[in-house]
């Protein structure tokens, strides 16, 4: 499988601040790619470099296999994006603003066809309607539209789902899969919900101060056989001492200053909740997470609890 985008330790400065710091991934063909991180990570900054909204300090990067920086102009005629949420024409119409970047993008148009992009997106029926009418979640919807009017082979979406309610998001996490699974075009997405990138991403990476801390396929990062369970008890240190001389010692993980780790396989959780009441810890708290979504908490809130898959 070939890589659609090829980044080699990329960076960039702004005075005192290094947003991207030795960066380096590769995006292959025909996935959906997840680009994670909390704001202020460097998502956006990288994503800008991609497009060429910002030049990069030092690095390198490729897409289609040639030099963003000689091939800038080739390159781009196969690449839609959206950068934070669509820059659209609120008293125009969705197939007028759809018809306005048909033509910057220099391609010829039919009705026909500009009808066909907006059913794809779901806005046929509200084709005539001025955009200012428009919920967020369909402006997110028409703003992905103008990017796929030129049929790019690669789509580049920065946070799409920022604002949306859950049907918004359920809207947008089915487009971008039918983009995908249907179109089979590349989708390089940003966002800092990880829940959301288990459900639609191939791979993944996550970046932290501008740096790769976790990157891989998303079936072998989201194993279920990585799960941490965190019990908040009446009493941790006793309910620790019993799980340390109990058959349970092999999935205790550490013990935290609030609550205890266990680290097991997602189908063991119910004989664990039987064991646990069987020893008579008092539970005050039972909580399941997969240990990527601890580690991805970890950044959040600055304590790195569980080690990176990358080592």
């Amino acid at each position: 499988m070939s890589a659609i985008i090829q980044v080699k330790n990329l960076v960039k400065d702004f005075r005192e601040i290094k947003a991207v710091d030795d960066l380096s991934f590769e995006v292959p063909e025909g996935l959906v790619y997840g680009f994670l991180g909390q704001n202020g990570a460097g998502k956006s900054t990288t994503i800008r470099m991609l497009l060429t909204l910002v030049k990069p300090t030092d690095g390198e990067i490729r897409i289609f296999g040639a030099d963003l920086k000689k091939n800038r102009k080739e390159i781009l005629r196969h690449v839609g994006a959206i950068i934070e949420r669509p820059d659209l024409y609120k008293y125009l119409s969705g197939i007028e603003n759809l018809r306005i970047f048909a033509t910057m993008s220099g391609v010829r148009v039919t009705k026909k066809k500009l009808m066909d992009e907006l059913d794809r997106v779901g806005l046929a029926d509200r084709a005539s309607s001025k955009v200012k009418t428009y919920s967020q979640g369909m402006k997110q919807r028409l703003g992905i539209a103008t990017a796929l009017i030129h049929d790019p082979k690669l789509i580049i979406l920065d946070e799409p789902t920022n604002g949306l309610d859950p049907l918004g998001i359920a809207d947008i996490r089915n487009l971008i899969l039918h983009l995908s699974k249907d179109l089979h075009k590349t989708v390089f997405i940003s966002s800092h919900l990880l829940s959301e990138m288990e459900l639609i991403a191939d791979a993944m990476l996550i970046i932290d101060k501008g740096k790769k801390v976790v990157e891989g396929n998303a079936h072998e990062l989201f194993d279920p056989a990585k799960t941490m369970v965190q019990l908040k008890t009446t009493d941790d240190a006793a309910a620790y001492g019993k799980l340390e001389t109990s058959e349970l010692k092999n999935v205790l993980h550490e013990k935290r200053n609030d609550s205890i780790i266990l680290k097991l396989h997602r189908d063991e959780i119910p004989a664990l909740i039987k064991k646990l009441v069987q020893m008579d810890i008092g539970l005050i708290s039972f909580d399941s997470r997969h240990s990527l979504e601890d580690y991805f908490f970890s950044l959040t809130t600055g304590q790195q609890h569980v080690e990176s898959f990358k080592h």
